[in-house]
């Protein structure tokens, strides 16, 4: 294992403390203010650690955004809409959002642009991006408008943090995190799980075995229906990508890249970034609770195939160079092929409970 900065800090929480759930380590690798992957490391792109898909191709935020253009005119046009992007990253996807948008007349004019992100870093990059868009940024959606809302979420669950239940001896524990003091380095233990964590688990879960994992991230449940609640009440909708597993199910999918490759999780904390599955059957869950009719989960492929993905590389490469277009081309493959992001990345909707028909995808799921 390799030290770092953050390491002396995680090893005076856990003499201090005792040993950290999986879901304090990511927040402390991921968000510390001097030493936090989010507020030290420029993580997107090829220079980067990951690439996302609206970094991949302008095709991805143009398409989401004629979604939710489709959404706005579905709802009855509203003189005012938010838009609003929960985790946007450099800005990308909705710069290209908002320039898709004046193809609808009409749409480009009547949305308020919202963003969610808590990394002051983050936002300085957003701010480049969108210098000609007037923007409001918001730690959390307690302070969003109260108004018709269209909510984007893509790769934001993702990095939510997770607890993690381990199997073992006939019960189920919390994993956790431990010093070594003989290696000085971070080390995998186990204790005893509350039953408030235990519960969170499917009524319908199968009969685990010795050592199964079930990961349960607390933040995504508790987000999730927070926007549904917000939603229900003010009307509009809900659109999230991310890759994960449709159905709850056992495993270990908490990870870790830096420079394009999986390193180990304990590594040098604060120097990769950290993501789990999104377990999108918790995510529905919660947003059904909360009132709205819920939608998914198709896979990406599926969904950016039925919007037209296709048709919308081929428009551009009409004004394209044979090298920009063959560059369009690939992009989009790598968007929708199932060897590539089109089937592990997932699409769910959520949107206000009188709506039965979303682009896309099919009838409302009933949970």
């Amino acid at each position: 294992m390799t030290a770092n900065p953050l390491s002396a800090h995680l090893k005076a929480l856990i003499a201090a403390d005792g040993p950290l759930t999986v879901a304090r380590y990511m927040r402390e690798a991921l968000l510390h203010p001097e030493h936090g992957y989010y507020t030290t490391r420029e993580p997107f792109g090829t220079a980067g650690d990951f690439i996302t898909a609206p970094e991949i191709s302008q095709v991805f935020g143009e398409l989401i955004s004629l979604w939710c253009a489709a959404v706005w005119q579905q709802s009855g046009s509203p003189e005012r809409m938010a838009l609003i992007e929960f985790g946007p990253g450099r800005g990308t996807l909705m710069a290209d959002a908002l320039r898709a948008a004046r193809i609808v007349p009409g749409f480009s004019g009547a949305i308020d642009v919202h963003l969610v992100e808590a990394s002051p870093r983050l936002r300085s990059l957003q701010r480049e991006t969108l210098a000609d868009t007037g923007v409001t940024w918001h730690d959390s959606l307690e302070t969003l408008p109260r108004l018709p809302s269209l909510v984007i979420g893509n790769e934001f669950f993702d990095a939510l943090p997770i607890r993690q239940l381990i199997y073992r001896g006939g019960a189920w524990r919390e994993r956790c995190i431990v010093w070594d003091d003989h290696s000085d380095a971070p080390r995998w233990s186990d204790m005893a799980a509350p039953d408030t964590l235990i519960r969170q688990m499917p009524e319908r879960a199968a009969v685990p075995a010795e050592g199964d994992i079930f990961e349960i991230c607390e933040d995504g449940r508790l987000t999730a229906g927070a926007i549904a609640q917000h939603i229900a009440l003010h009307g509009g909708a809900g659109l999230f990508l991310d890759y994960g597993h449709g159905k709850s199910a056992y495993g270990d999918t908490f990870q870790a890249l830096r420079r394009h490759r999986y390193v180990d999780v304990l590594d040098a904390p604060g120097t990769a970034d950290l993501t789990a599955h999104v377990d999108f059957d918790a995510l529905l869950a919660s947003a059904a609770a909360s009132g709205c009719s819920c939608f998914g989960t198709v896979t990406q492929g599926q969904f950016l195939s039925a919007l037209g993905v296709e048709a919308r590389v081929e428009r551009l490469a009409q004004e394209a160079s044979p090298r920009q277009t063959m560059t369009l081309r690939s992009s989009a493959r790598r968007l929708i092929e199932p060897t590539e992001m089109g089937t592990l990345f997932k699409a769910v909707a959520i949107a206000a409970p009188e709506v039965d028909a979303l682009p896309g995808f099919g009838p409302p799921r009933s949970l």
